[in-house]
């Protein structure tokens, strides 16, 4: 029992890490990035990449997967969203078309990781880190899970703080409440949105690597299924709050593990969409979502 506990908050983490910065743009400059997924994927595969010339540690490799997933999700900003938003002055229009362009995007990096890898999963044989497990009494926990566990409380705790205490968070949280009061009041929008943007690049390229080191290997696929995961969590939790991420992400763990420990396993990702089902008409918000401001 304890050691399924365990895993279950090892597999939080990483649905929080990945959904985090997902639900952050979402539920602040209002874009759901489904290409979200592919630079999760990617960031790890870069890595991969690297260390099969060079054997990297650790602590060395998530850097590299958290810059190369901030420089993706920037780039996906700047050269497909923010074109979007300018030619589209119906936000409900431009959100449509950014949803649509995010899977098209997601497409590439995926398309890519296929033809190098053959489709087969990759991982990080070669880097110079080793896995070791700690027995404490009954339950076991390897130093990978630790890693992952407080990775995830620094970043969540590191997130909610900088949206409640720091200037440029309290910006970013007027522009999810009213971008256009916000904007009237001198908030730069487009620089608040590329920063977003990175910060959930950077949550998902740490989540990537992760990952790959926890299970072992991914495949290029692999970011598909974290994204349904996350959209699961978002909802459930409620869309721009990171308590809300916390919890989305632990219960939706929580409740697969009891999945597949009590069964075959095989109703595991149909758990993400009842859950996704029931919360959207129970509770449309999610558990710690907000009322949407509307202007008459």
């Amino acid at each position: 029992m304890a050691q399924n506990l365990i895993n279950a908050v090892t597999l939080g983490s990483l649905y929080l890490l990945f959904a985090l910065g997902m639900s952050l743009a979402w539920g602040t400059i209002g874009i759901l990035n489904f290409a979200h997924g592919s630079i999760f994927m990617f960031s790890s595969f870069t890595c991969y990449l690297l260390v099969q010339h060079i054997a990297l540690p650790m602590p060395l490799m998530i850097l590299i997967g958290l810059v190369v997933g901030a420089v993706l999700s920037v780039l996906v900003q700047v050269l497909a969203f923010e074109p979007i938003k300018r030619r589209n002055p119906d936000p409900h229009r431009a959100e449509l078309q950014i949803l649509v362009g995010g899977i098209g995007i997601a497409g590439i990096p995926l398309a890519v990781a296929q033809h190098l890898t053959k489709s087969v999963p990759f991982g990080y044989s070669k880097s110079t880190f080793e896995v070791e497990v700690l027995h404490l009494g009954p339950v076991q926990l390897t130093n990978v899970q630790l890693v992952i566990l407080a990775a995830a409380l620094v970043l969540a705790g590191g997130v909610g703080w900088w949206l409640r205490s720091a200037r440029a968070g309290l910006a970013l949280r007027a522009i999810g409440v009213d971008a256009e009061v916000a904007g009237i009041l001198g908030v730069n929008r487009r620089r608040l949105a590329l920063g977003t943007m990175a910060v959930a690049g950077a949550l998902a390229g740490v989540a990537g690597v992760l990952l790959t080191y926890y299970l072992g290997s991914i495949a290029a696929e692999s970011g598909d299924a974290f994204l349904l995961k996350a959209f699961a969590a978002i909802v459930l939790g409620g869309i721009g709050s990171v308590g809300g991420a916390v919890a989305g992400a632990m219960i939706l763990a929580l409740a697969e593990t009891a999945v597949v420990t009590q069964t075959s396993g095989m109703w595991v990702d149909a758990v993400s969409f009842g859950l996704i089902f029931a919360v959207l008409l129970l509770r449309p918000r999610g558990l710690f979502g907000r009322r949407e401001v509307r202007r008459t």
